[in-house]
């Protein structure tokens, strides 16, 4: 019986581990709340890293080591009663073929989150559902981790869960802006997950997602072996960006790939030819024209 038990218990345990989509770490910050419950703060903490990690997000099975790479930091701002309003730091990150190197994809802070919790309550979520406005704002990001993600490894191969994300946006279209803000197209000047998602659904700016194909498959995943090759679809993957500056500048998912990949931008195109530094400078300088002067030092000597 004994035996029995201890086989059952590692089967369970193997199930759990095959489960996990997601090798993502959760920060709670309640640093500028007056008075904080340091042991409150910290038990919902661990519910959301369990929330996260310990269920199925998507019908791929993912091997340990393929598991998708994010944070999500929550910064509390103000508590009225139960409810709060935050600021949500969302990054994610992936592995480049034949190399140690992790590329940045998103980094950005969502500057309109708010949700209501009580202590002690369940953290629970069904898809279709809006059971709690925080495992809604939770959910929205894990299936934009997948939706983008998906996208750099096949050619608008997140399709399903950008639809999970219009889906989450639909059901909060009632929510109240004041507690449960970032969900409508009026709030935020085009800048919140409403806007988010429309422009990655857009099919007016397919470039987008096509970007993230052609910049990370087809450039980042061969420059370990051929950096020139990878380089050069690089520099095509700038053009499509460009494409959609063209049609409409200042769109929140550019200024969001933008200064996730300037650093990045910036270091590929010091190893490029004359030709494809001067290329890529005045790309870079029409879709992100605030930051023009910081990539003058992709023309510097080495």
């Amino acid at each position: 019986m004994k035996k029995i038990l201890i086989f059952l218990f590692i089967l369970s345990t193997i199930f759990r581990v095959s489960a996990q989509d997601f090798r993502c770490s959760i920060s709670l910050n309640s640093q500028r709340l007056p008075g904080t419950n340091t042991e409150k703060f910290n038990a919902l903490q661990q519910e959301l890293y369990k929330f996260v990690n310990d269920r199925k997000w998507c019908q791929y099975t993912f091997k340990m080591d393929e598991r998708i790479e994010c944070s999500i930091i929550i910064s509390l701002k103000s508590q009225t009663g139960d409810a709060y309003l935050a600021d949500m730091t969302v990054q994610l990150q992936r592995p480049v073929f034949k190399s140690s190197y992790k590329t940045p994809v998103i980094n950005f802070v969502d500057m309109a989150v708010g949700f209501t919790y009580v202590d002690g309550d369940p953290l629970e979520y069904v898809e279709g559902s809006n059971i709690s406005q925080l495992t809604s704002l939770i959910a929205f990001y894990l299936n934009l981790f997948l939706a983008v993600d998906f996208d750099t490894f096949s050619l608008n191969g997140g399709s399903p869960y950008y639809a999970k994300c219009s889906s989450i946006i639909n059901l909060n279209q009632s929510a109240n802006t004041s507690k449960e803000p970032g969900w409508t197209s009026f709030e935020g000047g085009q800048k919140n997950r409403y806007w988010l998602i429309e422009n990655f659904s857009n099919t007016s700016y397919g470039e987008f997602r096509e970007f993230l194909y052609q910049y990370h498959r087809l450039g980042l995943d061969v420059m370990a072996e051929t950096p020139d090759v990878g380089r050069a679809a690089i520099l095509e993957a700038l053009r499509l960006l460009q494409k959609v500056n063209q049609k409409r500048s200042a769109l929140y998912l550019l200024t969001i790939i933008n200064q996730t990949k300037q650093q990045e931008f910036i270091e590929i195109f010091k190893e490029g030819t004359p030709t494809e530094k001067q290329q890529a400078l005045q790309i870079l300088k029409q879709i992100d024209p605030s930051n023009a002067t910081k990539y003058e030092v992709i023309n510097q000597p080495k």
